[in-house]
């Protein structure tokens, strides 16, 4: 199997940079597209079958060095007890947002391996057509992150009740983050029970808070899951969307990675974080529509300033964009594996 993804996790020596991309499975890939013609999104996600399908399509096309399980983080919300749907236009809905303590009470802690059987049955076929190929990366959404969804009841512009509630209503809001990271630490323990052999925490929202408030109302939270999971003695990666100003936190989680969006320099990032930290990242998803030579030039400067950190993993500051061409993602992969040689 290639390790490269898992050694340089570990900070360890590797012959080139390792690349993966976050929705690297999606729907810029014709393969996919036939894949979700037949079947809505959530049912995709709880079909092990097809989700392991679309899961290997990238591994395959790409030649990228870690597959991602094929998943959405608010899965296992539906366990705790919330209503989730998904629209193409408005994206994830999910009815009766929680705004009182009422509603928190009445949230569950699931149990992940009798409520989210799919989810193992996924990563056990997923660990099997791997085997001789590339590590496999579990995923789940931090606390901060996960109540964001909870108390809009989907996306948000401003997040005016999740903010609203932290600061008119604290202790309804730490209770719901105290449910979510029990349930977390489990979810993810249970994923790599099932074989999974990194894991990636995404704060997708952690970013729209100021560094004081995420100092007591995030990171205390997603340092106690990153923390428990690192006791099952895999790589932890913590990503954090528009981390600039909270990095002087961040490096305090504990992760063994840390995932850094394109708006902050690659090279500012890795003084700040130090050089103890794996750093992933950065390359803006929209880079990929340049020319192929000038997304070269994007690349090898990537390359070069992740040279500084303990170690660098290649990635996007974001997801793939549905539009991207998928040519160009080939090219991107060819060139880190060019150009991320250790000589």
């Amino acid at each position: 199997m290639n390790d490269t993804f898992l050694r340089a996790c570990r900070g360890e020596e590797v012959e080139y940079t390792p690349v993966w991309l976050m929705r690297q499975a999606g729907r810029y890939l014709p393969e996919y597209q036939t894949v979700r013609s037949n079947i809505d999104f959530l049912t995709l996600c709880k079909n092990p079958k097809l989700a392991a399908e679309v899961t290997l399509q990238p591994v395959d096309i790409l030649g990228v060095d870690a597959a991602i399980l094929f998943s959405d983080i608010l899965i296992p919300l539906e366990a705790m007890g919330m209503r989730l749907e998904f629209s193409d236009k408005e994206g994830p809905v999910l009815s009766e947002p929680i705004r009182s303590k009422t509603s928190v009470e009445k949230l569950i802690i699931p149990d992940v391996e009798d409520d989210l059987p799919f989810i193992f049955d996924t990563i056990r076929i997923l660990r099997k057509e791997l085997e001789n190929k590339v590590p496999l990366i579990g995923f789940s959404g931090a606390p901060f992150t996960l109540a964001t969804y909870m108390i809009e009841g989907g996306t948000s512009k401003n997040f005016l009740h999740t903010k609203k509630m932290m600061f008119q209503n604290s202790p309804v809001f730490h209770y719901l983050m105290e449910k979510l990271t029990d349930m977390l630490i489990s979810y993810l323990s249970f994923q790599i029970k099932a074989g999974a052999q990194a894991v990636q925490v995404f704060d997708s929202w952690a970013g729209i808070l100021a560094p004081v408030d995420y100092k007591k109302f995030a990171f205390p939270y997603v340092k106690k899951v990153i923390s428990e999971i690192k006791k099952e003695r895999v790589p932890v990666i913590y990503f954090v969307n528009n981390c600039a100003g909270i990095l002087k936190e961040v490096k305090n989680s504990g992760a063994d990675v840390i995932g850094v969006d394109w708006r902050v320099d690659i090279a500012d990032a890795i003084k700040k974080l130090g050089k103890k930290i794996t750093i992933q990242g950065n390359l803006d998803p929209c880079a990929l529509f340049l020319p192929k030579e000038k997304l070269e030039e994007r690349v090898k400067d990537i390359l070069w300033k992740g040279e500084t950190a303990k170690s660098h993993i290649f990635n996007l500051g974001h997801g793939v964009l549905p539009q991207t061409p998928v040519e160009n993602v080939i090219a991107m992969v060819e060139a880190v594996h060019t150009y991320g040689r250790r000589r």
